[in-house]
């Protein structure tokens, strides 16, 4: 399975293309999957991981590791729902990795019991984001007590009243830029925006961006350094929905390519989170929630790098 992406009249097309990763299993849902890291020699990647239904919302955060990029084994769960009465009692799910200070950070999102999606409608129980420290992949995971590190804005008419869910991270200018999507009250998950907020620590506390909503659209969050700014992949949804995006300076964004991307990729990050001009991106996983009742993890290469056209060779 491929898929063409054109960047420029004067650039080759990108074509992804998919293999396994973990394979579909009758009652099982994989996906999700956070940014791709390697630590001594060894690929690390985490998951929502359900049984309950093929949402997140009922999930867990799992833990799966390769010595490839390709043979992937489960290693168990590294994140479960809290306590009765926790904000995060009801599922956790759509993990993020940071590799900082020696440490690694998990964040993630969570929902508190009763928990009630309003059939995607605007009336949804409210998303917010929390995060754990582990000194190396395998945990133990400890969640930061002063979870959850960001929540809804109070004001009604904020682009993230309702919905702060699926962080990504970069380091740049020492600083730790958490790219999140928001959902203001009242909207659908079709009106989804892409929001930011930075910190001077991992665990923050995070400021959010005067600029937001730094991209109209899309449902999955993922962003990377490249060259001296940033590049998205914005899914298909929105007005600006499909389009390969880039910023001088990681806030104001503009398409520079209509595209076809992995659903919910997690790129493997090869800047290693180091604060710097950044490579780009040419392989990771995401999930695929078409084939079959239940979404699974694949893994996506790059014919080419996704260089945005208006980042010089």
């Amino acid at each position: 399975m491929t898929c063409k992406v054109s960047v420029g009249s004067d650039s080759a097309p990108v074509v992804f293309r998919y293999s396994p990763a973990i394979p579909y299993e009758p009652g099982v849902t994989r996906r999700d999957p956070s940014p791709v890291v390697q630590l001594h020699g060894v690929y690390h990647v985490w998951y929502t991981r359900a049984t309950h239904d093929s949402s997140g919302y009922f999930g867990e955060v799992w833990h799966a590791s390769s010595p490839d990029g390709r043979r992937w084994t489960e290693q168990g769960p590294a994140l479960r729902p809290g306590p009765p009465g926790a904000w995060d009692s009801n599922g956790v799910f759509t993990p993020t990795i940071l590799l900082a200070q020696g440490r690694c950070y998990l964040f993630y999102t969570a929902v508190p019991a009763p928990f009630d999606n309003d059939r995607g409608g605007p009336r949804g129980t409210p998303t917010a984001l929390g995060a754990a420290v582990a000194d190396t992949p395998d945990g133990p995971w400890r969640k930061f007590h002063r979870n959850p590190i960001l929540i809804p804005s109070s004001a009604p008419a904020a682009p993230d009243s309702h919905r702060v869910d699926d962080a990504c991270l970069i380091v740049r200018n020492g600083q730790y830029w958490l790219y999140y999507k928001g959902r203001q009250s009242g909207k659908t998950p079709g009106e989804t925006v892409m929001c930011l907020a930075v910190a001077r620590d991992p665990l923050g506390p995070y400021v959010k961006s005067p600029a937001n909503p730094i991209i109209r659209s899309g449902h999955e969050v993922c962003v990377w350094p490249q060259g001296s700014g940033v590049a998205a992949l914005v899914s298909r949804c929105g007005p600006e929905g499909g389009t390969l995006q880039y910023s001088p300076d990681g806030i104001h964004f503009a398409a520079t390519a209509r595209v076809d991307p992995p659903a919910a990729p997690g790129p493997y990050r090869a800047d290693g989170f180091l604060s710097g001009s950044g490579p780009g991106i040419r392989w990771g996983l995401c999930h695929d929630a078409h084939s079959a009742d239940r979404p699974f993890l694949l893994r996506f290469d790059c014919e080419r790098q996704t260089r945005p056209q208006s980042e010089p060779e």
